[in-house]
């Protein structure tokens, strides 16, 4: 009999049973499927709480506000004239000249820099991934952009291409570049190149840090492997190294993309998005808007389009990441 009941008992315990249905079997259950139900579905939510109420507070209910703000019409210089005006901003956003303007030069600003910052970040990665003399001081000095601050950065190279008292005219003169030494952000057909240029001298350490670390976490003996059977540095390169990248470069490039578009520091300090809005991008153009026109419904229009072109952007990029990692 004693046999017969631990083996009844080993049966049941091997057996998938319900939390609910094991309540109705054995007596006095169901206060314990009562305790397990509070403690794994609204305990963790509890202890979760402060962070949601954050969340919400600081991120969800200024995206909602700002999100019904482009469905209004808010100009502090016009008080009396609000209300809701549907997708008024929005059909003026459409036929607005400058809006399609600084939506290109977001394109070139954000395409010139990713580029520039990728590649070269890539190249440090890969050059802090190997053993020389000094590499700590050298690690130290490739980071060192990331931790001066934007306005300071911006002031740096505004200066460095004044015509007068900056050095880069005068260089690039002397090498055939430019004719004569002249203010290139007073340029409206090369202006775009002085933030670009600082951006990218403030960006690259971004991508030399997440692609070395992503370089370090590549089993070593991969490459001893390719080594012993006589593969070259771009075989090495372009079949190991590049496919363990890919999905942290689709992730990293995807981030920094959403920032460089909503970057208009160095522009709003380097140039003010002039001359002849050559320089203004998209989220410059949404703070001109919003405090010098004091327009606030139709900045936030600007912003909810600009929204809307990043989020399509972030779901083709993850949508290209899944498929490198199914490969």
């Amino acid at each position: 009999m004693g046999r017969f009941a631990d083996r009844r008992i080993l049966e049941m315990e091997s057996k998938p049973v319900s939390l609910s249905l094991a309540a109705k079997r054995l007596p006095g259950t169901s206060r314990t499927g009562h305790s397990l139900y509070w403690r794994y579905m609204v305990e963790p939510f509890l202890y979760l709480s402060p962070a949601i109420l954050l969340i919400v507070s600081v991120l969800l209910m200024p995206l909602i506000i700002g999100i019904s703000y482009s469905f209004q019409a808010i100009e502090l210089l016009r008080p009396f004239n609000t209300g809701w005006v549907g997708f008024e901003n929005f059909a003026k956003l459409w036929s607005d000249r400058k809006f399609w303007l600084a939506l290109d030069n977001t394109f070139w600003w954000t395409f010139w820099s990713i580029s520039f910052q990728f590649l070269l970040g890539l190249g440090l990665a890969l050059l802090l991934n190997t053993q020389f003399y000094g590499k700590k001081l050298f690690q130290a000095l490739v980071f060192l952009p990331w931790a001066v601050p934007t306005f300071l950065s911006a002031l740096t190279w505004a200066w460095l291409f004044n015509p007068v008292i900056g050095p880069l005219p005068h260089w690039l003169t002397a090498l055939g570049i430019l004719s004569e030494p002249y203010n290139i952000m007073g340029d409206p057909d090369l202006a775009l190149w002085g933030p670009i240029v600082a951006n990218v001298w403030f960006g690259v350490p971004f991508f030399a840090i997440t692609l070395l670390a992503a370089l370090q976490s590549i089993p070593g003996e991969l490459f001893e492997a390719a080594e012993i059977d006589g593969a070259s540095a771009w075989q090495i390169f372009s079949k190991i190294t590049l496919p363990f990248l890919a999905p942290m470069i689709a992730i990293t490039v995807m981030l920094r993309t959403i920032w460089i578009a909503n970057f208009a520091d160095l522009i709003y300090v380097m140039t003010g998005g002039g001359p002849a809005n050559s320089t203004q991008i998209v989220s410059s153009y949404i703070f001109t808007t919003a405090f010098r026109k004091l327009d606030f419904g139709y900045a936030s229009a600007i912003a909810v389009a600009l929204l809307g072109i990043l989020l399509v952007y972030a779901v083709i990029v993850l949508w290209i990441r899944k498929k490198l990692v199914k490969i």
